[in-house]
């Protein structure tokens, strides 16, 4: 279980980059709002809260440095409070300070501060085995650490505290010489196990990445991978016959909608029943009957765990199975080369083209049926399919609140494939390969593997050669279930 502590040193963080910043932790907020626990059924326990916020500003009358703690975890998460949090995070602390040599001085950044019994060692103390992670995210690095600090960082390693420098480096001509800061900071740190820096150019898909990561510890789903291995027929290597490998996912797909609920006003927690069904309703706590003026119906339900108060359900509609036909708006092409199938998820849809619903004209069906193949043999020849968006999750075939992206693929055979798109709140961030960085095998292991390969027998993928065995199974439970006996109801 970890706890994560966001410090922001808004002297150093432009208003554009800040703005950028808190729209990162709104998302971080969301995502971890309609998480749902790892290996967990959905329930209505309410979330756990592990987000702190706080920032350092500079007092513009004392000129000292200040620590403001803008979010504090203390029991159930509130996603409206900490919205409320960040949207009113200062946008006029932005105060940059130059040393002698023309590079950002990041002065005190108040991690003294942070790792005390006032306000990180605080935080989740009611929570047996929880580690604590401050994010400090900086546009300059910390000036050099002298040894107090590095006793208080020590003594936050024997409370399970790890602390990560995040620069986000700006293109001015104003930064000095950075790779040489860079590396005389990591060479104070490096003998400190519980700390760690990065260093960002702060674009959106960086952004999107360091939420993604971010999220990934605040679930508790950072357990090892799933281990596999490949078994080859034949050796590739002396007597070696199998590789060693970890699966990780790539996509996790988010939430269709925000459902409306009921609760019952005496504990404020939700009901099985749908709106409207007051009869028969009880307290999910006592189960007492519950009547009209014993619920509150204005409630949304975001996520399995988290509940938006509304002034009326007019702002969240319960999704309705959708009906024929399906409206999928074309948005652009887009290379085929290039596509990562990684982004690809979910059932694959033959398309071939229909009539009119309402009208049986055979011009038109003609003209349909032509244009149809047009498209497809147009595709085709330019290596390219069509990215869309619809209001339908086909999975469910229900509607959606949120978009829902699918790509439209050619083939040479005259049909089409649709099959679904992750969208940016779906990717997840790629696994950790750093030890993948400098390492190449030898020539000799390329051709003993290559050699193996060449012996394996080569054919285009049919899935009529290629049964799962489920009749040859049931067909011989059959046939012992008939050798036993039958028995009559």
């Amino acid at each position: 279980m970890v706890m994560l502590c966001f410090l922001l040193d808004l002297r150093s963080l432009s208003p554009p980059l800040l703005r950028d910043l808190k729209q990162s932790f709104l998302q971080l907020a969301n995502f971890y709002a309609i998480s749902a626990p790892i290996g967990e059924r959905p329930c209505s326990k309410p979330l756990s809260d592990r987000i702190g916020l706080c920032y350092v500003l500079k007092n513009r009358f004392s000129c000292s440095d200040e620590l403001k703690v803008a979010y504090s975890p203390r029991g159930n998460f509130s996603l409206l409070d900490f919205h409320h949090a960040v949207n009113n995070l200062p946008t006029d602390a932005f105060l940059p300070e130059f040393n002698k040599s023309g590079a950002l001085s990041c002065g005190d950044v108040k991690l003294s501060s942070i790792l005390s019994d006032k306000v990180l060692y605080s935080w989740g103390s009611h929570e047996k085995d929880i580690a604590r992670k401050v994010i400090l995210i900086s546009s300059c690095l910390v000036d050099n650490l002298d040894p107090d600090m590095k006793k208080i960082l020590m003594d936050a390693a024997d409370n399970f505290v790890s602390v990560e420098f995040i620069l986000l480096e700006q293109k001015s001509s104003h930064l000095g010489d950075i790779p040489e800061n860079i590396n005389n900071f990591v060479k104070h740190i490096c003998d400190l196990e519980n700390c760690s820096f990065q260093t960002y150019l702060p674009d959106a898909q960086v952004l999107c990445g360091l939420v993604k990561r971010w999220l990934h510890e605040l679930k508790d789903d950072m357990e090892e991978p799933l281990q596999a291995r490949f078994i080859f027929k034949s050796n590739i290597l002396g007597s070696v016959n199998q590789i060693y490998c970890n699966l990780c996912t790539c996509v996790n797909p988010i939430i269709d909608g925000f459902n409306p609920c009921q609760t019952c006003r005496c504990h404020g927690i939700p009901l099985a029943d749908a709106i409207g069904n007051i009869k028969g309703s009880s307290c999910p706590v006592t189960g007492n009957e519950l009547g009209a003026f014993d619920l509150i119906e204005n409630f949304v339900k975001v996520g399995d765990q988290t509940l938006l108060f509304l002034p009326s359900f007019q702002s969240c509609v319960k999704l309705q199975q959708v009906s024929s036909p399906i409206d999928f708006n074309i948005i652009e092409r887009t290379n085929l080369g290039s596509l990562s199938e990684g982004v690809i998820f979910g059932t694959s849809y033959i398309v071939t083209p229909s009539s009119f619903h309402e009208s049986d004209d055979i011009d038109k069906l003609e003209l349909n049926i032509q244009l149809f193949q047009g498209l497809c043999c147009a595709l085709h020849s330019l290596d390219q399919g069509l990215v869309c968006c619809s209001n339908c999750n086909m999975e469910t075939t229900r509607e959606t609140s949120f978009y829902c992206y699918y790509i439209l693929l050619p083939s040479k055979k005259g049909l089409m494939l649709l099959r679904r798109l992750a969208g940016s709140e779906e990717i997840l961030p790629l696994p950790d390969v750093g030890q993948l960085i400098g390492s190449s095998a030898t020539n000799e292991i390329e051709n003993s593997v290559q050699a193996s390969l060449l012996k394996m027998e080569v054919r285009d993928y049919n899935p009529i050669m290629h049964e799962r065995g489920l009749h040859q199974k049931l067909n011989l439970l059959v046939k012992e279930s008939i050798q036993f006996g039958s028995v009559l109801p």
